[in-house]
């Protein structure tokens, strides 16, 4: 699936409450919102299990979708000439934060002391309509979680003549 096609869905959903998040993409007429539903409870199952967060108090924080390998295939044409097809895939990433401040001033001085939310990272490679093959589970220093999996855009089968 191209990223031209995932970043509507992502940007709808950046920002929302994360069972906000899930009623919208189960009920959106797009394709792209199958893989991103997919990486979402990635994420937050991740964040529960992982990390011992609450479910009810996840928000998405960043939701991006970023282009991967495009697949170069060749459809048949006329008088025995091929004609390219690139089929473009994407990388999904969906930050989930636990909903705390980020910033927190301390009353005696004016100087602003940053602290770090908990965050979890899930990535997806889509490739193949939504069908996810493989998938890798890290855990990063900052307390992110970042899983790959691979999905795309069905194969069309050229035409053939007689």
């Amino acid at each position: 699936m191209s990223p031209r096609k995932v970043r509507l869905v992502t940007g709808m959903i950046r920002g929302l409450k994360l069972d906000v998040a899930r009623t919208q993409l189960a009920f959106l007429p797009k394709a792209a919102s199958l893989p991103v539903l997919k990486v979402l409870n990635s994420a937050a199952a991740n964040a529960v299990n992982n990390f011992k967060l609450d479910e009810s108090t996840l928000i998405i924080k960043t939701a991006t979708a970023d282009q991967g390998p495009a697949l170069k295939r060749w459809r048949a044409r006329a008088m025995g000439r091929a004609a390219p097809i690139k089929k473009r895939t994407s990388h999904i990433t969906i930050v989930l934060t636990d909903g705390k401040p980020t910033v927190a001033k301390e009353a005696k001085k004016d100087t602003a002391k940053e602290v770090a939310p908990t965050e979890v990272k899930a990535e997806e490679k889509s490739a193949k309509g939504g069908s996810a093959s493989g998938g890798k589970t890290a855990v990063k220093p900052a307390k992110e979680v970042a899983v790959n999996k691979v999905a795309s855009k069905k194969d069309s089968k050229p035409a053939t003549h007689n």
